[in-house]
């Protein structure tokens, strides 16, 4: 009998498949326009939480926090009287999930069913698995009698997809009550295979920190009219000469603290011998940079830059109109000591530049940059601490003779909000995805295999041990 059936049975691993078929069955499909979304599936997802996990239930404070936050303390009973703050820790994750184009999918994206031993549909990864794991393994520990060392807290959220405010209102609960939060752990790197050339260990990928996502339109103002007698530029055509200026500058290399472990970990454990000179000895020049991103790809590129993505072009509706303005949609993710403000600055000096080639076109003609939302980089984690010794030493428990590396992520979570009152934030959703099953979180045909799931639990009852 393995560790897992040993502290997991038969009959637990069956609820706990069953328990994620369900939640995925809610359609909480988040929306920035409270009017699209179906309020009454997160609700239905709540009670479902209340009906799934009593013992939680019955011993937890609850509260709901924001438009969508759930709160469960579950007191440790033991009262700090060596200090002015209560102490805790937090285990997050989010309800909400990205919309589906039902059409390109092989299944029903809310179909909660199993096929060879998948659980099928949006959020199996993303992350309802996770917040499921979570609430199985604090209900099983539970009943055995398990109390936590200090208060522990369940939060998760049902608008993180759209970068709502409940997760920000639940920090700003804890800072008002003075409750000092030691550690989080939320959504962020898996175990993956092939991390890096020449390392063929499965490897532990831990967020310490994130990039900073930020939104922002470019706007050329045109004259509109007649398309049979353009003039020598139109808006559009400034629009395409903005977003050529914009790409054709790529921003300097920064090695943040996690990037810099993060090679040093692959370097000294790939067995590509002039890698392991290199990386280990963080000997890494631009020309360097440039060979690795074509050997690894944009992850790299992306690890070490700030970047900018032109996701939108706007111009008219109509083939034969000229349109009164063009409009560029930008994604940026900042990286390091960037912040919004630089990047504005920076977008707006290419933007100039741009229409300064264009030549004279008018003199109502503008171009503006705009902030749409914004985000600076998160601060980095701790990792010379307790509670990261004690995060690594849960993963060797469950997943013996892994690597562990802390990483950058290039994805945003609710977690950076936490990063205001405690440096002590790890993103990792314990369990094993590969390449394939990683390309699925907002894509098409999500799923994760009953085993991976049954693995998730079994991580977090160690995790949970500890706490």
């Amino acid at each position: 009998m393995s560790k897992i059936d040993e502290a997991i049975n038969e009959e637990n691993q069956q609820k706990i498949i069953s328990d994620l078929c369900d939640m995925i069955k809610c359609r909480t499909v988040s929306n920035s326009d409270d009017n699209l979304v179906d309020w009454n599936e997160f609700e239905k997802f709540r009670t479902l939480l209340k009906e799934r996990f009593p013992t939680i239930y019955s011993v937890a404070e609850f509260q709901k926090i924001g438009k969508s936050g759930i709160v469960h303390k579950i007191s440790s009973g033991k009262a700090d009287s060596t200090s002015d703050k209560n102490h805790a820790n937090v285990l997050m994750a989010h309800y909400d999930v990205v919309p589906v184009e039902e059409k390109n999918w092989d299944f029903p994206p809310f179909a909660g069913d199993i096929e060879n031993n998948f659980i099928r549909g949006r959020g199996t990864l993303d992350t309802k698995s996770t917040l499921c794991a979570c609430m199985e393994a604090v209900e099983l520990k539970l009943k055995s009698g398990w109390k936590p060392k200090k208060d522990l807290y369940l939060c998760f959220s049902g608008e993180e997809e759209i970068n709502g405010e409940s997760c920000s209102k639940i920090v700003d609960y804890f800072e008002e009550k003075n409750i000092q939060i030691d550690f989080v752990l939320d959504e962020g790197g898996a175990i993956v295979s092939n991390p890096f050339p020449g390392v063929t260990q499965r490897c532990a990928m831990i967020g310490t920190a994130e990039k900073g996502s930020t939104y922002m339109d470019v706007v050329i103002e045109g004259h509109a009219g007649h398309a049979s007698a353009p003039p020598k530029r139109t808006a559009v055509g400034i629009a395409s000469m903005v977003a050529s200026e914009i790409e054709n500058h790529s921003q300097t290399a920064q090695f943040t603290k996690s990037v810099k472990n993060l090679l040093k970990t692959m370097g000294k454990s790939s067995q590509n011998g002039a890698i392991r000179f290199l990386f280990s000895n963080l000997f890494i020049t631009k020309p360097l940079v440039k060979l690795l991103s074509k050997i690894i790809g944009g992850e790299l590129n992306a690890l070490l830059h700030t970047t900018c993505a032109l996701t939108m072009l706007e111009g008219s509706q109509s083939y034969n109109v000229l349109p009164s303005h063009a409009k560029i949609g930008l994604n940026l993710r900042l990286l390091g000591n960037d912040t919004v403000e630089k990047a504005k600055a920076r977008i707006e000096r290419y933007a100039s530049k741009a229409v300064k080639k264009a030549g004279k076109i008018g003199k109502k003609t503008k171009v503006s940059v705009n902030v749409v939302s914004y985000g600076n980089p998160s601060a980095e984690s701790d990792t010379n601490c307790l509670q990261w010794d004690n995060l690594c030493n849960v993963i060797h428990q469950t997943w013996p003779d892994i690597l562990i590396s802390e990483y950058m992520m290039m994805a945003c979570s609710d977690s950076r909000h936490y990063c205001r009152i405690t440096d002590k934030v790890y993103r990792f959703s314990g369990m094993y995805l590969s390449k394939e099953e990683r390309g699925m979180i907002h894509g098409i045909n999500e799923k994760i295999s009953c085993q991976t799931m049954i693995e998730t639990v079994y991580f977090y009852m160690n995790l949970v041990e500890t706490l």
